[in-house]
Formats: structure tokens, sequence, C-alpha cells
């Protein structure tokens, strides 16, 4: 029997294009492995955040990722995927916009990113892995059998967004939401390292108004013809 890679599936997209909540879906249902790079960045902005570490000390906040402690554990409903920091569940906290802003700073620091790089990509084991980021197609698995980009537009995002956080007792408002999401997708997408963008050969998916059910369906569609005829 011939040597074939493991198959790796990434799901690259601004935040609230729906790419966690498709990501543990197609993971589940493949029973793969998942990597959900967004929650490494925020839990190592919480964690420099409970080691009084400054976000702007790029060194300390490198070594602070190389010995993160930091593990995922999926919900049975497959709602989300529960993120534990240090043995204590952060899921919530992981969910704030203070956390998510944090995450997108410290993502711009090229010693930090270099820190996680290895351990994102220690993720990849059998039977395949579905990775969910910002640059999983284009920097961490440039190599992915199949590169999926997900958008839609702000409006439609921070919609989601509010949603997500009033039904996880957050308050919020919609107005700075859409201001916020508009401002990260700024910085994440003229960073000078690793910035946003699609993969030249992802398949690019606007999720704008579509079910998720509809998303994942299209994409295992993608996924069971490419990896049947490898």
């Amino acid at each position: 029997m011939k040597n074939t890679p493991i198959p790796v599936v990434t799901l690259d997209g601004p935040g609230g294009s729906g790419k966690g909540t498709v990501s543990l879906r197609l993971a589940t249902q493949l029973g793969w492995q998942m990597l959900d790079s967004g929650a490494l960045y925020r839990g190592l902005a919480l964690a420099a955040h409970r080691h009084n570490v400054s976000l702007e000390n790029e060194m300390a906040l490198a070594n602070l990722a190389t010995h993160l402690e930091l593990q995922f554990e999926p919900l049975p409903d497959l709602s989300v995927t529960q993120v534990i920091l240090e043995g204590q569940d952060v899921s919530r906290a992981l969910r704030s916009e203070a956390c998510g802003t944090a995450a997108s700073q410290i993502a711009t620091k090229p010693a930090v990113r270099q820190a996680l790089l290895a351990r994102q990509r220690a993720f990849l084991n059998a039977p395949g892995l579905v990775a969910d980021g910002r640059d999983m197609g284009t920097v961490v698995f440039p190599s992915a059998l199949i590169k999926i980009f997900l958008t839609a537009s702000i409006e439609e995002r921070a919609k989601r967004r509010y949603k997500q956080l009033i039904d996880i007792g957050i308050d919020a408002k919609l107005s700075t939401l859409i201001t916020e999401i508009a401002e990260r997708d700024q910085r994440d997408s003229t960073r000078n390292i690793a910035p946003l963008k699609a993969a030249d050969d992802a398949l690019i998916i606007d999720t704008s108004g579509v079910s998720i059910d509809n998303v994942v369906a299209c994409i295992l569609s993608v996924i069971r013809k490419k990896v049947i005829s490898c």
C-alpha cells in the first residue's frame, strides 16, 4: 500500500465568517483532528493578562507561547469547542471582544507567530486535520489538500457575533461590533507577517445568508471527491 500524506483541509477567513462552527462540524463528521488556531492566539492573550506579561513584550510572549497549556474539547452538541487553559475552562473569556482584540495585536509579532507555528503543525495527525484560522492555507499548511476561504459581509458577521455573545450572556452593542470587526479586518489583512488573505488555490465561499448546514455539505462534497481520488 502506498504511503500517502495525511490529508489537511484549511479554513481561513475573517472573524464571524463561520469557519469555527464549520470546522468543528467537518472534523466531527470526518472523524479528523481539529485545530482552532484563533483559540491559540486568544488563549495566549488571556495567559499574558493572567501572568502580567505586556502585549508589547514580544520575546516574553513568545516564551509564554512555547509553554502554553491549552487543550480543545468539543461540546456534545457540536455548537462550540471548549477551551481549557492551564486546567480551567476559559471558553467564555476567550470570546470577549477585548480578548479578540488583544489576540489580533499579538498576532502581528513575528516571534509569537514562530513560537506557535510548530505547535499548530503538531496537530497534524491521522486520519486527517481540519485547520481553522487566518493563515492556515498560506503559511501553516501551504501544501494542504483542500483550502477553503470563508467570507461574509461585515454586517452579517457582526450580527452573528452579536447573537453569539448575547446567547452566552455577554453584553454587546451591534454598532460597536461592526466597528471593531472592521478595524480587526484592516489590522489582520495589512500586517507584515502572514496577513489575512485567501491562498491562490483556495475555494472562496461567501457565507452571507447561507446556512451552516449548506456550507458544511458543500465542503464535505469537495473533501470526499479529493480524498477518494488521491
